[in-house]
């Protein structure tokens, strides 16, 4: 009889080995598999939240079919404890374990509200925008100019949410001087800055940061990344470049940096500095005048005068036979590279061609014929 009992006991605890085998191997390949979700979601994972709350927020917009094999397999990962704060971006189909990496991985939030305060060439503005998980694409909820008007509503409720992301994005060609005012502007920025970095120093760039940052700590990340740049692409200089350091390299990037914003063209445009420096020719361009007469602070508002043209100050490039003294705006990497590996061409002169881009000569009499055209359009435009 005991015999009997026992061999029993073991086909029940035989069987139900197996049974639970067959539990764990399933769970195991739900907690890998492809999820239900049929479109991306932002989850919000709020400051102290657990595992429990966040797989039952899953269960309820349908990314995960079992919130308990969920929150096992994170168990089981060892993850629990390692659940993170922030706006997550879940893909479509994403597994539970895929859904564990992301809320446990760390770093900025990939999705939810942002708050974007960029600097410009001549002017400032402050953007709040939201990503929609269903594009992946931003969808703009307010734009503002803080110097000019009001803070809409909106921008003081979003401040508010704990994750909300904040960056600061610096546009290429701005001067030093119109970055450090930019960052006075920026209200959720901390401390005072106690001189405006040398020109060129700052590398145009988005820089994510959080309430509280001391302005001289983003600006020290400016120097930083633009230190890295110009030694980068110094390093990988052109053998053609008559440039003798890296400093020539930044002040001639700035140059092309304020002559063109088409990408296509800075490579040309190099090329043409580049030939005039080697032939010994003068560079003969605005830019530099202007700076000269503004020093990087704010627009000079009008044209250059004749006796502007020809005074000799050390950033006339119509009278001087070099290149200016310091560089006349911060420029980003590509003109930087274009500077240092300009384009192969034979070209000298260069002007507006009344598309946005220029027409490029090599002899003067083409050079002539093509400012001839541009202020032809220029005379049309002003009859309109």
């Amino acid at each position: 009889m005991w015999r009997h009992v026992a061999s029993n006991a073991l086909t029940f605890f035989v069987v139900a080995l197996f049974l639970l085998g067959g539990v764990i191997l399933w769970g195991s390949k739900e907690y890998q598999a492809e999820g239900p979700l049929t479109q991306a979601i932002c989850l919000q994972v709020k400051s102290g939240a657990s595992f429990a709350s966040v797989s039952r927020d899953l269960e309820g917009q349908g990314a995960v079919s079992n919130g308990r094999i969920l929150r096992i397999g994170a168990d089981y990962a060892d993850k629990t404890r390692q659940l993170k704060a922030g706006s997550f971006l879940v893909p479509e189909q994403a597994s539970m374990s895929e859904i564990v990496d992301i809320v446990t991985r760390g770093g900025a939030s990939s999705c939810g509200t942002e708050v974007v305060y960029r600097i410009g060439v001549l002017r400032n503005d402050v953007l709040v925008r939201e990503l929609d998980p269903a594009t992946g694409r931003f969808v703009e909820r307010a734009k503002f100019r803080p110097d000019e008007e009001e803070a809409p509503a909106i921008y003081a409720d979003v401040l508010e949410g704990a994750d909300t992301r904040l960056r600061v994005s610096v546009a290429e060609g701005a001067t030093s001087w119109a970055v450090v005012e930019g960052l006075k502007s920026i209200d959720v920025l901390d401390g005072t800055v106690a001189e405006v970095p040398v020109e060129g120093a700052l590398a145009p760039d988005s820089y994510a940061f959080v309430k509280g940052t001391p302005r001289a700590e983003l600006l020290a990340q400016m120097q930083d990344k633009q230190a890295q740049i110009l030694q980068a692409a110094w390093d990988s200089r052109s053998d053609r470049t008559p440039l003798q350091s890296a400093q020539e390299a930044l002040i001639l990037a700035s140059i092309i940096e304020k002559e063109t914003g088409i990408a296509e063209e800075r490579g040309q445009v190099a090329s043409v500095f580049v030939n005039r420096l080697n032939q010994g020719m003068k560079l003969q361009t605005d830019p530099t005048v202007i700076y000269g007469i503004t020093k990087g602070e704010g627009s000079l508002g009008r044209g250059l005068r004749r006796s502007e043209l020809r005074a000799a100050t050390p950033y006339n490039t119509y009278v001087i036979d070099a290149l200016p003294p310091t560089p006349i705006a911060n420029p980003g990497r590509a003109s930087i590279q274009a500077a240092l590996n300009p384009e192969d061409t034979d070209y000298i002169f260069f002007v507006a061609d009344g598309t946005g881009g220029h027409a490029f000569s090599v002899t003067l009499a083409d050079h002539n014929a093509n400012v001839a055209k541009w202020r032809a359009i220029e005379a049309a435009r002003q009859n309109q």
